[in-house]
């Protein structure tokens, strides 16, 4: 298969050197396209004043695989491949391997999702793939996983365009307790401003805070279907269906009798 893998670790993180060259050993034909330097939780946002440059890469990956180096977003990335590098389309466009857990709303920072949500707003299916932790290394489990599901998707396609956001526990291979198909959970933080004196004496802040995980009450048709951020703890690895279309249904239909005045 034809496969553009991007990232918001950057074009050096090990993540996507693992994605790329386990992917490259499969057959596969990879082309990646990823930031110049890390740019995480950037979310979907688009150079528009400043011109964006790409550069080719060698002696990093597989060499098979053809890499460029971006200056611009992830989601810039996506879609300077699709549109200038590549001379066709791509099967997929991969997102990864995250160094660090996209879970439940982090989904809406998160330049790891956006990078693979770009490929679904261009009509490519798309993965984004993530190691839950921010400290282990161990890429592999993950790469391997990879492998195998984009193997499973060659001999049954998804049923619609959709973007599978993989996150997968940061554990022995051993430990892994399964695969398992979830929805999007909540995470919220408790976000702190750091107030703090340049040398020049004047203030700054810098954000930090404390991650407040809540599993999602269950709701409607998805009840018995489990959240992200509680099947990872069990140390499952979550594959959840997202698209773009961020339309409430239930919103829509509760407001369909609502009584608006144009005017005040």
């Amino acid at each position: 298969m034809k496969l553009l893998i991007s990232n918001d670790d950057g074009i050096f993180s090990q993540g996507v050197r693992s994605l790329a060259d386990t992917l490259a050993e499969a057959g596969h034909e990879v082309t990646v396209v990823c930031p110049d330097q890390e740019r995480s939780a950037t979310g979907h946002g688009l150079t528009l004043h400043h011109p964006i440059r790409a550069e080719i890469v060698e002696s990093v990956f597989h060499p098979t695989v053809k890499a460029w180096a971006c200056s611009g977003t992830p989601a810039d990335c996506v879609k300077l491949a699709l549109w200038a590098l590549l001379d066709s389309p791509p099967d997929f466009v991969l997102s990864g391997i995250n160094h660090g857990s996209n879970l439940g709303t982090d989904v809406l920072y998160s330049g790891t999702v956006s990078a693979a949500m770009e490929g679904v707003i261009e009509g490519i299916p798309a993965i984004a793939f993530s190691l839950t932790s921010f400290s282990s290394r161990e890429f592999q489990p993950a790469a391997t996983f990879a492998r195998s599901l984009i193997a499973q998707l060659a001999e049954q396609p998804l049923p619609e365009l959709l973007l599978l956001n993989v996150n997968v526990p940061a554990v022995e291979q051993a430990a892994i307790a399964g695969v398992a198909l979830t929805r999007q959970g909540v995470r919220r933080y408790i976000d702190v401003f750091d107030k703090r004196v340049d040398p020049r004496g004047r203030t700054y802040y810098w954000l930090s805070g404390e991650l407040l995980e809540e599993v999602e009450q269950p709701a409607d048709e998805l009840e018995h279907v489990p959240t992200d951020v509680q099947a990872i703890r069990d140390n499952y690895i979550t594959i959840t269906p997202l698209q773009y279309n961020l339309t409430s249904k239930l919103g829509l239909q509760r407001l369909h009798n609502w009584k608006f005045q144009p005017k005040s």
